[in-house]
């Protein structure tokens, strides 16, 4: 029950319009500061403001409050920034709730300022009854390791190895290939940098080498893990050449997952694939890094090329297993590539046979110096795709020029590249094994894109680079060197803060019949002995606070701290009770 001599302040966000022009917000104020429990009610423009901020914490000591509701945006902006507020001003942080009245009302009902306005106040009145209820918690420390397994040592992982150990902490370099290096190895000349991709990668092999906190294990894989964040135990599966078997057990405090792609294989006849003078582009890039002089195929000279492009990407719903998402690098290559290739065979004919050139930032000015040199390039409606025919010892291309208000093109060629796309690398172990979070694109799933880009919902298993969806070089390492600091931040500290908002199992009711165990997708639920019988227990560390146990439990044992039955039934209530006008 709640506690009627609880101190509970409420500040709700006008937001600058983006609340108050759909939300009654001083209609709101006035219903709430009637509510039992509430000391303080009061609206500003922006609640996260420094202003509001301090005077938020002034109130706290002031008027004595011990709980505290914000009606606002999505908690997943400003939780933290409001949390802090509370501490500062003496207030325990876990005795904060946020209500989203944004996003959950005034932006999903904008053609209704009075439903809306009723809404937000059966939310505020839900999140009151929740802080009422709400009971001082703190944060479960966990000790961390000093060090750090790398899965993947392509440029992503090379890069997050190398800074990782610049920082003190040990390193666990996992390789699958006979050799580091990955998709950049393969490369020749990369632009901006001009850099050659096979020497990048011999320079980040011997940086590696260089330094002794850094093991690499090639011819390796990941076998087993247990464990949680700040203390996992690893098995590392390496199978030199010509030697024996072996599994090494390592132990990290924190994982980071930079698996790399794989390119796009078209299928058998797709654009005239499988003929000998349709390649797709890393194999005509190899052919442009092979040898000197002319380029031949078949025994052809090749002075003509028509790039087709989006193969394998932005696919439509009609193709199984479609890959509906741009690969965003392909546009890039491939008109550099053809550069190179003019630059070997000076006259080359280039044909782009394009949907959308997405030549994105500093990329830009590679597709302005392909069209001086005298590149062509054709716009095509996905609905009517360039069409490939054999003619003669070559090829022709058939397609209609949007550019030029649909006229049919037949373009002679002596041979046809396909600028196809990344696609997500098969990981189906490993995905199990670390239960890491797949994506509608099958690549791995960061928690946000852009407040926590590299973070799982696994605390302490981090992603990097092309796993998480199609990336160039640089994006890949900027993303590494993000993973490098998350993990880094809790390694060389020596510990990390857990939210307490975790399941817990009340022993006198718990009989251990399994099911929580089940429902558990963490693995946080083991058997342990109780007096007379076993009961459950939820591991801390494992946690993530989702609830999946809390509903299987037959004898309602297992309970969710900040969530418990008596609060979202009181919220429930609360609700209920405004929106039927009482």
């Amino acid at each position: 029950m709640s506690d009627p001599e609880r101190k509970i302040g409420v500040y709700i966000c006008r937001c600058g319009g983006n609340i108050s022009d759909y939300v009654d917000v001083d209609k709101v104020r006035e219903e709430v500061e009637r509510q039992t429990g509430v000391k303080v009610a009061k609206t500003s423009l922006f609640t996260c403001s420094d202003a509001s901020q301090q005077e938020i914490m002034k109130d706290i000591k002031e008027q004595g409050l011990d709980g505290m509701v914000v009606a606002s945006c999505s908690p997943k902006l400003h939780l933290g920034t409001f949390r802090n507020a509370a501490k500062r001003g003496g207030l325990n942080p876990f005795q904060y709730v946020q209500v989203n009245i944004r996003e959950q009302c005034s932006w999903a009902h904008s053609d209704d300022k009075a439903g809306a306005t009723c809404k937000a106040i059966g939310l505020v009145r839900g999140g009151v009854e929740k802080a009422l209820r709400q009971e001082a918690l703190e944060p479960i420390r966990v000790t961390s390791v000093k060090r750090v397994l790398v899965v993947g040592a392509g440029v992503a992982g090379m890069r997050a190895a190398i800074e990782s150990a610049d920082l003190g902490v040990e390193v666990f370099l996992v390789e699958r290939s006979p050799e580091p290096g990955g998709a950049v190895a393969a490369l020749g000349e990369m632009y901006p940098s001009g850099k050659n991709g096979g020497d990048v990668a011999a320079s980040l092999r011997e940086e590696i080498r260089r330094r002794p906190g850094i093991t690499l294990f090639t011819n390796a894989e990941i076998v087993g893990k247990s464990g949680h964040i700040g203390d996992f135990d690893v098995a590392i599966r390496v199978r030199p050449p010509g030697g024996r078997e072996e599994s090494i057990p390592v132990n990290v405090g924190a994982i980071i997952v930079a698996t790399g792609f794989e390119s796009y294989r078209p299928a058998e006849g797709e654009y005239g694939y499988g003929r000998g003078a349709v390649v797709t582009l890393p194999e005509f890039e190899r052919m442009i890094r092979e040898g000197n002089g002319p380029l031949r195929r078949g025994g052809r000279e090749i002075v003509s090329v028509a790039f087709i492009y989006c193969v394998g990407s932005r696919q439509g719903a009609d193709v199984e297993n479609a890959n509906l998402y741009c690969s965003r690098y392909c546009c890039n290559a491939a008109v550099h590539a053809s550069r190179l290739a003019r630059r070997r065979i000076p006259g080359l004919r280039a044909f782009h046979l394009y949907r959308d050139i997405r030549t994105y930032g500093k990329f830009e000015l590679i597709y302005e110096e392909a069209a001086r040199e005298g590149a062509v390039f054709v716009r095509f409606d996905p609905a009517e795709p360039p069409l490939v025919r054999a003619d003669g010892d070559g090829l022709s291309v058939n397609v209609k020029d949007l550019l030029t208000g649909g006229a049919e093109l037949e373009i002679p060629v002596d041979l046809v590249v396909l600028a196809t796309g990344m696609v997500p690398r098969p990981n189906d172990a490993l995905t199990t094994m670390l239960k890491l979070p797949v994506g509608s694109d099958r690549f791995y799933n960061e928690i946000h894109t852009k407040l926590r880009p590299v973070e799982t919902v696994i605390d302490g298993v981090y992603i990097a680079g092309s796993c998480q969806g199609p990336k160039n070089a640089t994006e890949s390492v900027a993303a590494a060197l993000s993973a490098v600091s998350k993990a880094a931040s809790l390694l060389v500290k020596g510990y990390v803060d857990l939210q307490p908002f975790i399941a817990y199992v009340m022993e006198d009711r718990c009989v251990w019949c399994g099911e929580c165990e089940q429902a558990c997708p963490y693995g946080a639920i083991e058997k342990i002995p109780h007096g007379d019988k076993e009961v459950a227990r939820v591991v801390d560390a494992l946690c993530k606070g989702c609830g999946a146990c809390v509903p299987v439990c037959p004898k309602d044992a297992a309970q969710l701290r900040g969530s418990s039955d008596d609060q979202m039934t009181a919220m429930i209530d609360a609700f209920a009770r405004e929106t039927a006008g009482v």
